[in-house]
């Protein structure tokens, strides 16, 4: 995930129900203005979120598990797979994203206007995985398979009583699969957080545990984004109060794995 330079439009979905494909375009140059969008977005709009600390620890380290090691290794080789359009099995995971968001309508092309449905930037999605690398695709594609109705009624704003600006699916998608990496320190040897550690050990009795994670906090990012009312002005906002109630959940006492999250329930098949 080297690459978070880019440019600098910005993407805003101005909800139009019940079809997906009437959009609006917003360009800002002012990152407090950014509803979702580029990998310059990703490195400056959410860096307030995902760079802090928690509470102080970011400090501390943590020894592993031979086992928890070996999890930390293999999810860290995920991360460090970049998007890459000229590979067959990366247009073939896209292809199959397509196809789990809308069965019923044929992709014309891996480049094609039909992707602003799914709330990309432009017809080419692979621009905008710079910021989330190959396993935000893999992030989207494990929700559409295993949580089929809440990752449909996110991509079509099904559930509530939705903004007149919406923030765009997919895009929201690649930035939640960063914030994540950044929350629980993803990149470094071991963990630096009581978060991460936590996390750590839930990884190692569930290596789907990430995925998991990832669905939990996308449904969640979608509650708040309701019960505050957000628009795009707000989004920022709103995955900061996401970050904080996941770090909450992750240190809740009695809570042994990413299944025993109190918002694992908000997931529906």
């Amino acid at each position: 995930m080297d690459d978070r330079g880019g440019g600098g439009s910005f993407v805003a979905v101005r909800r139009a129900a019940p079809r997906l494909e009437q959009r609006s375009v917003y360009h800002s140059s002012s990152s407090a203005e950014v509803v979702a969008g580029s990998a310059a977005w990703l490195g400056r709009g959410l860096s307030c979120v995902c760079a802090q600390g928690s509470n102080g620890d970011t400090r501390l380290s943590f020894d592993l598990t031979p086992a928890q090691e070996e999890c930390l290794l293999r999810l860290q080789s995920r991360i460090d797979v970049a998007y890459d359009s000229s590979i067959p099995q990366h247009q073939e995971a896209l292809r199959d994203l397509w196809k789990l968001a809308f069965p019923e309508e044929e992709l014309h092309g891996i480049v094609s206007e039909q992707w602003k449905e799914m709330g990309w930037q432009g017809k080419d999605p692979s621009t905008d995985f710079r910021g989330g690398g190959f396993i935000s695709l893999e992030n989207l594609l494990f929700f559409a398979k295993n949580f089929p109705k809440s990752f449909q009624d996110l991509l079509r704003k099904q559930v509530g009583d939705r903004s007149v600006w919406e923030y765009p699916f997919a895009v929201a998608g690649v930035n939640i699969t960063f914030m994540l990496i950044q929350m629980l320190g993803l990149e470094a040897v071991k963990p630096r957080s009581i978060v991460g550690e936590t996390f750590l050990r839930f990884l190692s009795v569930n290596e789907s545990a990430f995925d998991l994670l990832y669905c939990i906090a996308f449904k969640l990012m979608d509650q708040q984004w309701l019960s505050m009312r957000a628009s795009y002005m707000e989004f920022n906002t709103v995955m900061k109060s996401t970050r904080r109630q996941l770090e909450r959940e992750i240190m809740v006492e009695d809570i042994t794995g990413i299944e025993d999250m109190p918002s694992y329930s908000l997931l529906s098949q």
